[in-house]
């Protein structure tokens, strides 16, 4: 039972739901499908940049494997699906999760 819960971990589902919710809270659905963007590009790409460190970050401590990370990744894409955002902004957003967090981690100074 205990090999099912490195795959069905709560956690990863409600740490990816919480990091698109972050997103949505600075950068609202509504902005991404306005026919005029009033969002600087430098602007949306500080807001992904935070929600991908606070994705590094839980990584850093729960050290996800492969599997989870791919979890991870679809439970983000999903969310920010369900909020209402565009295929263009998914996919960008999405992609950039997975390559910051397959990136190796450094090592902390301890």
């Amino acid at each position: 039972m205990k090999i099912l819960s490195w795959f069905l971990n709560p956690e990863i589902n409600d740490a990816a739901v919480a990091i698109a919710r972050s997103i949505a809270t600075r950068y609202p659905p509504s902005m991404d499908t306005a026919t005029v963007k009033r969002i600087s590009p430098s602007r949306l790409e500080k807001i992904l940049e935070d929600a991908y460190a606070k994705a590094i970050e839980f990584n850093r401590n729960k050290k996800m494997g492969w599997f989870s990370k791919a979890r991870f990744g679809n439970v983000f894409r999903w969310e920010l699906k369900e909020l209402g955002y565009t295929p263009e902004f998914i996919e960008v957003a999405t992609e950039g999760l997975i390559v910051y967090l397959t990136r190796k981690l450094p090592q902390s100074a301890s």
